[in-house]
């Protein structure tokens, strides 16, 4: 750099060198190619503004136009002159430098009795080796590690690169400029505030693009927000880059596209969507281009740039300033060169800036001017607070003092103080630095209709820090209405389906997959299905969990009422066999047959057909003991009678035999009696221990039934349940052996046929109950339970009573003795 030397030795004598304010403008779209890359635009400038003072601020400022790659002509190099002209916001940025300084100096607080001078150069007339585009931030760098060895402070009021932020390696660097990834930051937040899932994004093939979309990817991880394609702009290939990109956006599904870019870049890619009629975009801006007069006035691409929403560098009002800038006039400031200039361009030299509206005029939102003022505050006060001695009074400790003056004012003091910098500016806000940078403050932008046709820049919100403060009903968006654009891969699973991913396509593309029975999803988006708790079950659009139905075997069901029937039925039969048997107890049919145990019989298996209606109806704790209790014992009852009665025929066949008279009145009545008593008592004491010990109690069965809960009793012991069946099975099995022993014995003189074919179903019936009973769902398994008293009792009851009731009813002429002992 051809000025640094003069620039760090050549200062008045009233000033040593300081701080460096500065630096080129925002990335103008310069690229070096191999064939140019040590050619130098234009020769150097003298051209510079100043104004004496005790110390002098330098500042550095792109005053001069660079064109963009599009409007270079590379083949004509030689002749072309790059910095001609006058960027008219840079220059407006020097001389709000200028302002700023003049307002200090009036300033009786701060810097008192200290006057501060300014020294600005034009940076575009200045060769920086291997600059690759004047951008700021390169220029921030290069500059601060210039500088870093003089410990000489740098302020860049638009550097906005993340790298900046690093103290280990630019110790001497400030910016009034937030760095880039809070702008990043503040749009990943905007797409996920909106449920913007599936966006596009086009970005520059620099440092500014490619940290940027990495921060903004950091930020969005996890939030179901997805990148459907990355566009990369170079320079060099604008115009290629932009039908390219065009395309992809116009072949998209997303319908919101970012764009870190410079405007150069975005204008073309806006021309052509124009062209393609690609209108239907909504376009998130960075500060780039956010806030580009170029564009915002270009008719041309208006239809396709409504409704922007863009992050914007914050901006403010300066008092004072506007009547500054338009009372310029080259006859005030005889010196200044670059006023001159802008008059002739202007004017000729002899109007005034009282009714110019140009972008150098313009005040009504100062952003990077703003930020220039900022430094200069910022330097002012970091000047103050070295410069201020509150013993200034007092003679100075072993002849050394401890106070700095104008004219001894060393950078690496200035920069340590720079460091504690916190003031309060003209505006009212607080100021200070952390490391760097200082706390991020955007302004959100909207792109809006104008009659005209063109747009304008309408202010939507703000970026504090973390904060997004927006007003979305002041939003117009790209579709010219108050609705927020839709942007997703998939629509949103609604309540009552779960996110199922697609196979190797991004988390944001996917489908929707209905809960499964028993389980919800009650929120839009549910990335699982819940199950509900084990009382409650999913209703049908399963996006609420309600209590289950309670089920059981009532007497209200086609089932209940079926089973019912059959036991009444039943019982009501015993009751007229034992009607019949009474009345004609004298007969030989009944005699014959021991009609003790006859009445005993028909008697328990009235018992066994009525204990089956306990099983009918909501279970409760004593319905649950009775139920087992009375099964147990009446079937024990029933089948003890006829294991009593198969015995007596075996005794008086017996004791027809020679020597075996004794043995059938060894096994008269009473024995009997007491044979039967003996082995129900044994399933009472079973029963009684069992129900003392682990009875069954009611249960709510959540098993299979869906919606349904069943209640029934549960078997607390199963051995307890084991030992009734096994006990049943024992005597019925005992029974069966001796009716089949007995089985050739004369017809006419005993039952032992009947009780085997009897006892064949019995026995029959509960081999198939125990897996049946095992495998039936829910109230089913009472209904096998009660199927099998019914059936087994039935089956007792029509072959041992039914012969006889024939006999007895419709063939009375073999109801004698005679016919009986025929055999």
């Amino acid at each position: 750099m051809s000025w640094l030397p003069w620039l760090l030795t050549g200062w008045p004598s009233s000033a040593l060198s300081l701080l460096l304010l500065s630096v080129v403008g925002r990335e103008t779209g310069l690229e070096v190619v191999q064939a140019v890359v040590c050619s130098q635009w234009g020769a150097p400038s003298s051209k510079s503004l100043s104004q004496d003072g005790d110390v002098i601020i330098g500042g550095l400022f792109s005053v001069r136009y660079i064109p963009s790659v599009i409007e270079q002509d590379f083949t004509k190099l030689p002749h072309y002159k790059p910095c001609t002209g006058l960027e008219l916001h840079s220059l407006q940025y020097m001389y709000v430098m200028a302002f700023a300084v003049e307002e200090i100096n009036c300033n009786s607080i701060l810097l008192p009795g200290v006057k501060l001078g300014y020294h600005i150069f034009d940076s575009c007339d200045q060769p920086v080796p291997l600059l690759v585009g004047a951008s700021t931030s390169t220029a921030g760098i290069i500059l601060s590690r210039t500088l870093r060895p003089l410990s000489v402070p740098v302020i860049s009021y638009l550097a906005s690169c993340p790298c900046l932020s690093d103290r280990s390696k630019f110790p001497n660097f400030f910016r009034t400029i937030p760095s880039d990834i809070y702008q990043a930051r503040a749009m990943a937040r905007l797409a996920i505030r909106f449920h913007w899932t599936w966006i596009g994004a086009v970005i520059v093939n620099n440092d500014y693009g490619q940290l940027a979309i990495q921060v903004f990817q950091e930020e969005i991880r996890g939030k179901g927000v997805c990148l459907e394609f990355i566009e990369i702009v170079n320079r060099v290939t604008i115009l290629s880059d932009a039908k390219r990109i065009a395309h992809t956006i116009q072949s998209s599904t997303t319908r919101v596209i970012l764009i870190f870019c410079w405007y150069t870049d975005v204008k073309e890619v806006f021309l052509e969507l124009a062209k393609r009629n690609v209108t239907d975009r909504q376009f998130l801006a960075s500060e780039a281009w956010s806030t580009s007069n170029d564009l915002l006035q270009d008719l041309a691409i208006s239809k396709v740039a409504s409704g922007v929403l863009g992050v914007a560098i914050r901006s403010s009002k300066i008092p004072g300033f506007e009547n500054y800038l338009r009372n310029l006039h080259p006859r005030h400031r005889p010196d200044d060169e670059f006023l001159r200039e802008l008059w002739e361009n202007e004017f000729g030299g002899t109007e005034s800036l009282e009714g110019v509206q140009n972008l150098f005029t313009d005040t009504s939102q100062l952003r990077v001017s703003y930020n220039v003022y900022l430094a200069v505050y910022a330097a002012a006060h970091a000047l103050h607070s070295l410069l201020s001695c509150p013993n200034r009074d007092s003679p100075p400790r072993n002849n050394i003092s401890t106070c700095s003056s104008p004219k001894s004012i060393k950078s690496i003091e200035l920069l340590q103080h720079l460091n504690k910098v916190n003031f309060t500016t003209p505006q009212g806000e607080m100021f200070y630095f952390q490391g760097a940078d200082i706390p991020a403050k955007y302004d959100l932008v909207n792109w809006q209709n104008t009659p005209e046709g063109t747009l304008k820049l309408v202010l939507i919100g703000r970026v504090d820090g973390f904060d997004l403060l927006l007003n979305e009903s002041a939003i117009q968006w790209s579709t010219g209405s108050n609705q927020v654009p839709v942007s997703v891969c998939s629509e949103s699973c609604p309540p009552g389906t779960r996110v199922a991913t697609r196979k190797g396509e991004p988390v944001c593309c996917f489908d929707c997959i209905p809960c499964a029975e028993g389980e919800i999803s009650n929120t839009t988006g549910s990335p699982h299905c819940e199950r509900c708790p084990s009382e409650f079950w999913s209703d049908a659009e399963r996006t609420a969990c309600i209590p289950r139905q309670v089920d059981f075997l009532s007497f209200n069901e086609t089932l209940g009422i079926t089973l019912a029937t059959a036991a009444v039925s039943g019982a009501t039969v015993t009751t007229a066999v034992f009607v019949v048997f009474l009345y004609y107890r004298q007969t030989p049919v009944v005699r014959a047959n021991n009609s003790e145990l006859s009445f005993l019989l028909l008697v328990s298996l009235k018992l066994c057909f009525l204990c089956s209606l306990v099983f009918i109806g909501r279970p409760s704790v004593w319905a649950c003991r009775f139920q087992q209790a009375a099964f147990g014992i009446s079937f024990v009852l029933c089948v003890s009678c006829l294991l009593v009665k198969t015995i007596v025929v075996l005794a008086v066949f017996r004791s027809a035999r020679p020597g075996a008279e004794a043995l059938m009145k060894w096994f008269g009545p009473g024995l009997q009696r007491g044979s039967v008593c003996f082995f129900t008592c044994i399933q009472v004491i079973i029963c009684a221990i069992w129900l003392s010990l682990s009875p069954p109690m009611p249960h709510h069965d959540l098993g299979f039934q869906g919606s349904k809960v069943t209640l029934k009793c549960a078997m607390a012991s199963v051995v307890g349940f084991s030992l009734v069946l096994g006990y049943i099975g024992l005597l019925a099995c005992t029974c069966l052996f001796l009716a089949f022993l007995a089985r050739k014995l004369p017809d006419n003189f005993n039952e032992a046929k009947l009780i085997t074919f009897s006892m064949l179903i019995f026995c029959a019936v509960w081999v198939a109950f125990v897996p049946a009973y095992v495998s039936s769902p829910g109230k089913y398994v009472v209904a096998v339970e009660i199927f099998a008293i019914l059936a087994s009792s039935y089956g007792l009851l029509l072959c041992i009573f039914a012969p006889k009731c024939f006999i007895i009813l419709l063939r009375p002429e073999k109801n004698t003795k005679k016919h009986l002992m025929a055999r």
